[in-house]
């Protein structure tokens, strides 16, 4: 190393120790001892170094926060360590309850506990191994989530490397991502300075600015973070109070607002006190959460359902205001499903202007006995959904009429069924009905079935009103003149549109099959029917019998499937797509011969591939047995990497796990199709 190398290398480190001590002391401490402006000459002087030496650059760096190519979609990951939700109380009636409950289990006179605010945000998993960030995760169902990492790297909230000597060789910690109110009024005023949408209120912005396929958007976002708990790691000390402690210690922001107390009467005090300084806090929260503090009670403890017997989130008090209801109207579905929608006077309630509420089915209308006039209660309970709790019969001024389940279609007058057993009623006018047709269209055009860009719901709905789409195949028949002509599209965006639904002709049969829209199969049990019978024709001439055979497939499913392809309308749009040169690749030798010649291998795809799009390089690897997930481990088979790859090739060297190229990967899939 050049001795010019060697002080680039030197001064790089002091930048990058530097801005991380800055990050801990304004997010961490709260106690900043330089300007936002001073911050930013050290980060471009850090930058500026990194550009000249290129090799000295590392995926820890606060440089490296954005820089990721824009996502396809989010991959799933399963939690090591299930992220349960907590019990609810409303009353301190149940608190005490709750009290008593763990006394009597302890079998002792007061229990000390760690309380803190409950944050009106989103759930996240973070995974660090050898002190830097690996993995982070939202809750999603609470055993599996999606890969947000790239996106949760531009939170300066969020430490990418850990601070101190001795830290866990694996560390996961639980937190919650927000919008504060401050950082949540500077973003809304600056989309609408741009003229673009602006969000409802700080959850809805926090959890739609996490889930941006585009990292770069994500870091102009005021996002922020708190962490809560330590759910995987080993040495931790032995209370609740303490972890939280030291991962402020390594680098974690945590609610200043936490507190340890003793006893019912302790947590009574604290909701108390949380609750006469909410409004004052910059951030929503919508009650707070106590838990045992003594990790071995806990343990003794243990957990009931879904969530621990030693925690309890106690909610404020749910929101509620009185409106009229002016009409209930009716909206179609992709399926047919008629749902009842109240159209409200505008009522504030809850930090949002509620004009809207779903009723779900007629069976909750008749429940709620909710007639058109009726003066109704709005509830919004830390739910970002309102809905209405009751109407107020003693207002009305005169008898209002029940209100009924049109018997014909609101969109296209077909006649409505109510099949046994289900509560939505349904049109049965399939793709007649243009309110069916536009979401089958929707569904269809979307990024997990055939990934058309261009075709957002505005065209769409211009392509129906105008009769030009009657159903799916009838995209792939649309000529540039017609799209030109549409509103807003123009000719360069109709050539655009005209290449984007041309390479969006070769997909696979799970993408195929997901696309068609059948009912109650999502993109998984596609995909499990794409592997099992490899071929449309073989799916097609398949009994109730063989579709119940396949895996994760019921009857209900195997009936709705086996349906589908017995309506010769449905066949027809079939033939008509293949007629337009829509081409699937089979999937016969994992179908036929049963086999899974990828069993046990995980892969991981990063950069732009140019021979298929990264999401059918993942379905054709899981066809044949392989995991493909988003984040680099000792267990990784191999990385993928095509053109522009990110952090994860650096992450892939740093653990020696083989690297492939898109000619690798063409030949290890051919050498698998048999």
């Amino acid at each position: 190393m050049s001795d010019r190398q060697a002080a680039a290398r030197q001064r790089i480190e002091q930048l990058r120790g530097s801005l991380r001590e800055h990050n801990y002391r304004y997010y961490v401490l709260d106690d900043p001892v330089i300007s936002d402006a001073e911050y930013d000459r050290l980060l471009r002087d850090l930058e500026a170094l990194e550009r000249e030496h290129p090799e000295l650059v590392t995926a820890d760096s606060p440089t490296q926060r954005v820089g990721a190519e824009p996502a396809e979609g989010f991959e799933t990951v399963a939690h090591r360590i299930p992220m349960l939700s907590l019990g609810n109380a409303f009353s301190a009636d149940e608190v005490r309850e709750f009290d008593r409950r763990v006394r009597d289990t302890l079998d002792i006179e007061t229990v000390d506990y760690s309380a803190e605010p409950k944050l009106d945000g989103v759930a996240i998993a973070l995974r660090y191994e050898s002190g830097k960030l690996v993995l982070a995760a939202t809750r999603g169902d609470g055993r599996r989530g999606e890969d947000v990492t790239a996106n949760v790297r531009t939170i300066r909230a969020v430490p990418l490397r850990l601070r101190g000597d001795r830290l866990p060789d694996v560390l996961e910690v639980r937190g919650e991502i927000f919008m504060t109110r401050s950082g949540f009024a500077e973003l809304n005023q600056r989309l609408a300075d741009a003229g673009d949408k602006t969000f409802v209120n700080p959850r809805n912005a926090a959890s739609g600015s996490l889930r941006q396929l585009d990292s770069a958007i994500t870091a102009n976002r005021p996002l922020h973070f708190f962490c809560y708990q330590a759910a995987d790691a080993e040495d931790l000390p032995e209370r609740h109070s303490e972890i939280l402690a030291l991962l402020r210690e390594f680098g974690f922001p945590v609610s200043p607002e936490a507190r340890t107390v003793q006893g019912l009467d302790g947590l009574i005090e604290y909701y108390e006190w949380i609750g006469q300084r909410r409004d004052q806090l910059d951030y929503d929260i919508d009650g707070v959460v106590y838990k045992v503090d003594d990790l071995d009670q806990q343990q003794e403890l243990g957990f009931v359902s879904r969530a621990p017997r030693w925690a309890l989130a106690h909610k404020f008090p749910a929101q509620e205001e009185v409106t009229r209801l002016k009409s209930i109207e009716v909206q179609v579905g992709r399926t047919g499903a008629l749902t009842p929608v109240a159209r409200l006077e505008p009522v504030f309630v809850g930090g949002v202007t509620v004009t809207n509420a779903t009723l779900h089915n007629a069976d909750e209308v008749r429940r709620k006995d909710v007639r058109p006039g009726d003066y109704v209660v709005v509830r919004r309970a830390g739910d970002v959904i309102p809905e209405i709790v009751r109407s107020i019969p003693e207002r009305r001024e005169k008898e209002l009429p029940e209100w009924h389940m049109p018997e014909t279609c609101p969109e296209c007058g077909s006649a409505v069924e109510q099949v046994e057993g289900e509560a939505a009623a349904r049109c049965t006018g399939g793709l007649v009905c243009p309110a069916q047709r536009r979401r089958a269209l929707e569904h269809f055009v979307s990024r997990a079935a055939m990934d058309i860009d261009g075709l957002g719901e505005k065209v769409i709905a211009q392509l129906v009103e105008q009769d030009l789409v009657h159903s799916p195949a009838d995209l792939f028949l649309l000529d540039r003149d017609t799209l030109a002509g549409l509103e807003r599209m123009g000719e360069k965006s109709a050539d655009n549109l005209i290449q984007s639904l041309e390479n969006s002709k070769r997909v696979t049969l799970g993408q195929l099959l997901f696309a068609l829209g059948i009912r109650e199969v999502g993109a998984v049990t596609a995909q499990a029917l794409a592997r099992h019978f490899g071929t449309l024709d073989a799916l097609a001439q398949a009994s109730v019998e063989d579709l119940e055979a396949v895996r994760d497939v019921g009857p209900v499913v195997a009936r709705h499937v086996h349906a589908f392809f017995e309506e010769a309308h449905n066949r027809e749009v079939i033939d008509k797509l293949l007629a337009a040169g829509v081409e699937y690749e089979p999937e016969k030798a994992a179908a036929a011969a049963g086999e899974r010649p990828l069993d046990g291998c995980t892969y991981v795809l990063t950069g732009s591939l140019s021979s298929l799009t990264r999401s059918q390089a993942k379905q054709r690897l899981e066809a044949l047995g392989a995991r493909v997930t988003g984040s680099v481990s000792k267990n990784t088979t191999a990385v993928i990497a095509g053109d522009n790859p990110g952090s994860k090739l650096d992450r892939a060297r740093e653990l020696g796990v083989e690297l492939l190229d898109e000619a690798a990967l063409e030949s290890l899939l051919e050498s698998h199709q048999g």
